[in-house]
């Protein structure tokens, strides 16, 4: 008998808990203004299938929302608690309900006491698909001198579900760079490991390769990769990167390099194509990316300076040639598209991270006023290259007063996502958004989190390098550290085509 006096006492206490916890409003003020939450979701457009877009007052001093959300096309939802929180279920069930129409949310808070009721805003879903599974990222604390604790992570869209992909606990003192898979394809793509443990790994054909990080004849490692359509060929650069810190004004900290060539890595001989029209010996290439039809290589170059003093007239021009996957050979002219110039001149400034969209219509990248490496640039947003008509556009209506950069596009060329230091300045954060046939893009919406206020509040990494993925990536953390761990490296050999520069 007091076993079961204690079970309902406790339920009981359980009961008055929970009813603590939400509270029905009385006596509501009306408003006209939008609420201001946290994460911005008013207007977005989203897709069918992402997560439940859970969010809370901006203002700490509202304590309870109570959320109601009516799709135009039939359903609705219920949220009452410290932050609106959706039932992953029934949001898919309200978002499927609403393909191609709108979702209308109204949100009544309570502060001090007092209820407010504010104007509703919509939600938009799009009637394209997303058609991806998840997200691929690395995870860093934004350090300059030490590693910490660092890992390459993957994340169902659909849910909150994070999973580490490699941690570089499996090989303390690594570095873990630049996952690329090809065009979002987990079956093939390629990783860098710095550090004692230094390698190019290279998963393809259901087997992993590890190359010697270095090769001599290179003068460097193989960083920044982009893969070939066919799968055969691996675009990369090698850079001699250097950083240095600012004394004064909103920039922390500035990242350049004294040397960097662009070549092509051809997995089943292990050679490394290289070609003087891009590895100029005056001249830095940077970024390289195949298009979607693999005839062309993109790429960013600037002429040296004197380093580190002429850091800020390093300006990156935009440039395409020609790629035969036949020969593994570039062809002999090279294309300027976007030409750099001083900004202080009234120029362009300075073109860097070229990604051209699946269906090969846009080129997006990055533009900053001098240099490539944009995430320290808070000037750095994004621009949009018609590849058609050749015209370029600033994307002001993603872009913000803090730096945009690393971005990535779904394999339909619907949808795209960039790294942002909007919400705090310090940490980069995931948004997304949709773009139609036009180019036009919609307002971006933060990668959606369960409680996203104290998940971000309380996160002290930084996302980067972040890119779809159709499925998620199948890799054993364990067996991948023993192989870093070990000595056993493929060598690559250069073989070398020469121009008259």
């Amino acid at each position: 008998m007091r076993r079961k006096q204690a079970y309902f006492v406790s339920l009981l206490l359980l009961m008055c808990i929970l009813a603590g916890c939400s509270s029905r409003p009385e006596n509501v003020v009306e408003s006209n203004k939008l609420p201001d939450i946290y994460p911005d979701y008013v207007g977005v457009t989203i897709p069918v299938g992402i997560a439940p877009l859970d969010f809370s007052m901006s203002d700490d001093g509202f304590d309870v929302v109570d959320v109601e959300v009516k799709g135009s096309r039939g359903g609705e939802l219920h949220a009452n608690g410290s932050y609106a929180d959706f039932g992953i279920d029934d949001w898919h069930q309200l978002l499927e309900t609403n393909r191609g129409g709108s979702l209308s949310v109204t949100v009544i808070a309570r502060k001090d006491g007092q209820w407010t009721r504010f104007r509703p805003f919509d939600i938009h879903v799009s009637a394209d698909e997303l058609g991806e599974w998840g997200i691929t990222y690395r995870r860093i604390a934004p350090s300059y001198e030490i590693y910490s604790r660092m890992g390459l992570f993957q994340r169902d869209l659909s849910n909150f579900d994070e999973s580490p992909m490699l941690m570089n606990t499996q090989s303390p003192g690594a570095c873990l760079n630049c996952h690329a898979a090809n065009a979002t394809n987990p079956e093939q793509y390629v990783f860098h490991v710095r550090g004692e443990h230094g390698a190019t790994v290279v998963h393809r054909n259901g087997k992993d390769e590890l190359l010697k990080a270095r090769n001599d004849s290179l003068g460097g490692s193989m960083v920044y990769p982009y893969w070939h359509p066919g799968g055969r060929y691996c675009a990369f650069s090698t850079n001699s990167t250097s950083q240095m810190f600012h004394t004064a004004g909103p920039k922390r900290i500035e990242v350049y390099d004294s040397a960097s060539d662009v070549f092509v890595y051809d997995t089943e001989t292990h050679q490394i194509l290289s070609d003087t029209l891009t590895m100029r010996k005056y001249w830095a290439e940077n970024t390289p990316v195949f298009s979607p039809d693999g005839r062309w290589l993109y790429y960013i170059t600037a002429r040296r300076q004197v380093y580190p003093t002429d850091f800020d007239k390093e300006l990156y021009s935009l440039c395409r040639v020609g790629f035969d996957a036949a020969t593994g050979q570039l062809s002999q002219q090279v294309d300027t598209l976007i030409k750099a110039a001083a900004v202080e001149q009234g120029g362009v400034g300075s073109a860097t991270w070229p990604r051209p969209s699946y269906d090969g219509r846009f080129l997006m990248y990055t533009r900053t006023n001098y240099g490539y490496f944009s995430v320290w640039h808070p000037e750095a947003d994004l621009w949009l290259l018609d590849l058609q008509t050749l015209q370029t556009r600033p994307m002001d209506e993603v872009n913000s007063a803090r730096a945009e950069s690393l971005h990535a596009w779904s394999t339909n060329s619907r949808w795209f996502l960039f790294t942002s230091r909007r919400d705090d300045g310090l940490y980069t954060r995931v948004y997304f958004a949709h773009i139609g046939a036009d180019g036009k893009a919609s307002k971006p919406f933060m990668l959606p989190q369960r409680n996203p206020k104290r998940y971000y509040g309380e996160l002290m990494y930084s996302y980067n390098t972040t890119d779809f993925t159709s499925k998620p990536v199948d890799i054993h953390a364990r067996t991948m550290g023993y192989l870093i761990e070990s000595p056993n490296r493929t060598p690559t050999e250069m073989k070398k085509m020469e121009r008259n520069d």
